[in-house]
């Protein structure tokens, strides 16, 4: 990839998110990006054809759910400007796919946070809106319902941010047949155990883990006994204390606090919802619970969930998905993660977040796909993916060798939210463990809470 190649999916991404920004928030439950000219899945080839000046002879419509409304509304903070930004790229440079060029056109539908409602806008999508290809995420609220109706309805499925095995095992799925026509990326729990184990051995501790997860689908496979984080955690000598799946929405965390402060718990984990964590939080900080490292997954992954606890937030750990520090470049733009992560906060004045680099690898492995079919036969986009290597902004992704058939696995490092001192935003996360994945530079050392 050449400096002038890159620099031009600079500005087309810019550009797209100046549009983004024109457009606000979406507000509505339904919006839809067409691309006007061709689009291509790989950078090399994408230049080809828009050099040529070549014409869409056909178009490939995309439905992409997500939660843009509800608890679980960060994860959607930036996909209206993905979806912008490569219905940009698209419109200047065709999918070429056997003796065909497809342009693309994206219907955005909000899932509101709620598993039912995904369910629902997967089906409109698949037959009303008649889409070649549905992509979600952001949970298994969102991504198993969605996944379950396209495998009901034989059409073609991507889908991230999810866990594999709450993404796999929570379908039913049998690692002997796998799925037809349903694809996940994503690392799995067995990963986060490894990076969270890594940052709390860093850290002086009794080793007793106090366990705050909700009662949804991320809960119940995280605490299970014999499969989940007890399992994992145990045999390196930590001790898991699960009070209890608390329901989403809980306002009062007394009984849970009281249960790990009578335990003596000096580490913390879960996966909550941001709403949820900042109420705990501060409510632990008021009662006198003050473990010596926290490691939360889902609820401090977002900037707009740090600045609302302000002083509380600094080195709260996260397992961190994707930074702009990761050394991963795009196969269809050719942009590195720094200049993706630049260009969001060129165009949008916000800071990045982990999930903007996996919606924009969904329209990635959506190219290949393509690509790979020869065209958007539905069957055959799905038989494509089944061994498909792509190299992503999320990392290298092998559906071929993955832990279970259908998933390709991500890289996971660790991160702790520091003040800054004058910076452009008021925390940035700082990569502390990179055991999995030793190619990204370490930031900082783990430090703990008190």
């Amino acid at each position: 990839m050449g400096i002038s190649r890159t620099m031009r999916g600079v500005a087309a991404i810019a550009a797209a998110g100046l549009l983004a920004t024109a457009c606000g928030n979406l507000d509505s439950t339904e919006s839809s990006s067409s691309a006007a000219a061709p689009a291509e899945s790989t950078a090399a080839a994408s230049a080809a054809a828009s050099d040529s000046g070549s014409a869409a002879s056909d178009v490939i419509k995309i439905g992409f759910v997500t939660p843009l409304t509800g608890p679980l509304a960060a994860f959607g903070e930036g996909d209206q400007w993905v979806v912008d930004s490569m219905t940009s790229w698209f419109a200047e440079n065709p999918i070429q796919a056997g003796d065909a060029t497809y342009s693309i056109e994206v219907i955005v539908k909000d899932s509101q946070s709620d598993p039912k409602r995904a369910g629902e806008v997967a089906g409109e999508l698949i037959n009303s809106d008649g889409v070649d290809i549905v992509m979600a995420h952001a949970t298994p609220e969102t991504t198993v319902p969605v996944s379950d109706q396209c495998e009901a309805n034989a059409t073609p499925c991507i889908t991230a941010d999810t866990p594999w095995q709450p993404w796999f095992f929570g379908r039913g799925g049998d690692p002997a047949k796998g799925f037809q026509w349903t694809y996940h990326f994503f690392w799995g729990m067995e990963d986060m155990a490894e990076v969270f184990t890594n940052m709390w051995d860093q850290v002086d501790s009794n080793k007793k883990v106090a366990a705050l997860y909700p009662n949804d689908s991320d809960g119940q496979a995280f605490t299970d006994v014999e499969n989940g984080f007890p399992a994992m955690i145990g045999p390196k000598g930590y001790e898991f204390n699960n009070p209890g799946l608390y329901p989403s929405g809980t306002q009062d965390f007394s009984a849970q606090i009281s249960a790990y402060k009578k335990n003596g718990d000096e580490l913390l984990t879960g996966i909550v919802p941001p709403p949820d964590f900042i109420t705990f939080w501060k409510q632990a900080k008021q009662q006198g619970f003050n473990p010596k490292l926290a490691t939360v997954g889902k609820a401090i992954e977002f900037p707009a969930a740090i600045e609302a606890l302000g002083d509380l937030a600094q080195n709260l750990g996260t397992e961190v998905w994707w930074a702009p520090s990761y050394p991963t470049t795009s196969s269809v733009t050719g942009l590195s993660s720094a200049d993706f992560a630049q260009a969001y906060t060129d165009a949008t004045t916000k800071q990045w977040n982990m999930p903007l680099a996996f919606s924009e690898s969904l329209f990635e492995v959506m190219a290949a796909a393509v690509t790979a079919a020869g065209g958007k036969d539905k069957a055959a986009i799905a038989d494509s993916m089944k061994t498909m290597k792509v190299s992503t902004l999320v990392g290298d992704l092998d559906f071929g060798n993955g832990p279970v058939p259908n998933v390709a696995k991500t890289p996971l490092t660790g991160g702790q939210w520091r003040a800054t001192d004058g910076g452009e935003f008021p925390y940035e996360l700082t990569i502390v463990s990179n055991s999995l994945f030793p190619e990204v530079p370490l930031g900082g050392e783990v430090e703990p809470l008190n």
